[in-house]
């Protein structure tokens, strides 16, 4: 497997691995795919934590590796509730919505504690992660983006455009060129998923007519 963190090739002096090509590649599938609220964003989801845990691995990376293993975990829980959700919009697909209050002062919440946690476990092993705060950072928000999205949340839209604002100048910095230049695409993605899923929760708030199909 150590062809995974070989170099794949170099793009505007920037050395592309193919595990960073790949997985995230992989990665920007699954979340145009969570744009269309199609189930099949949580198994591409899944396969891009798998190739990156495969690369970190093999390269001795294991905290990183560990953050790829709870986001597989947190993907298979996403395809679970998606599966029980379909069928909850009128247009017989996964119901999307707004958080309640509650819910966001609870999701702002785990991700500043998720992140102070992580972060300080980084601090004290450093050989876990390459940037300790921003990477625990990443992580954390990672997991609550997914999370809100497994919840059908508008908001989890929101947490990714947070999470590439960080993700793309250290991705750069430390040598991921290629994830650098995918979370700019992120970017454009998070914008256009975001308006789409807004107006979704629009058309799923409101109750289908009495007696028309739902």
């Amino acid at each position: 497997m150590n062809w995974l963190n070989s170099e794949a090739f170099t793009l505007f002096d920037q050395h592309i691995k193919w595990s960073d090509m790949i997985g995230n590649v992989i990665g920007l599938i699954a979340l145009a795919l969570g744009w269309r609220r199609s189930i099949w964003t949580w198994p591409a989801q899944f396969v891009s934590g798998l190739v990156l845990f495969a690369a970190f691995s093999t390269a001795h990376l294991s905290g990183s590796a560990g953050k790829q293993v709870v986001v597989m975990l947190v993907a298979a829980w996403g395809f679970w509730q998606w599966n029980r959700g379909r069928g909850q919009a009128q247009d017989g697909s996964v119901a999307v919505r707004f958080a309640t209050n509650l819910e966001r002062v609870l999701l702002v919440g785990a991700a500043a504690v998720g992140t102070l946690a992580v972060g300080g476990l980084f601090t004290l092993y450093p050989s876990l992660s390459w940037d300790a705060w921003p990477d625990a950072y990443i992580f954390v928000g990672t997991v609550v983006a997914m999370y809100a999205q497994a919840r059908g949340m508008v908001e989890f839209w929101f947490a990714w455009l947070l999470v590439d604002l960080v993700g793309v100048p250290l991705n750069f910095a430390n040598g991921f060129a290629f994830s650098g230049f995918v979370y700019v695409i992120y970017g454009a993605l998070v914008l256009w998923g975001m308006r789409d899923w807004w107006l979704r929760s629009r058309e799923d708030a409101r109750p289908a007519l009495k007696g028309a199909p739902a």
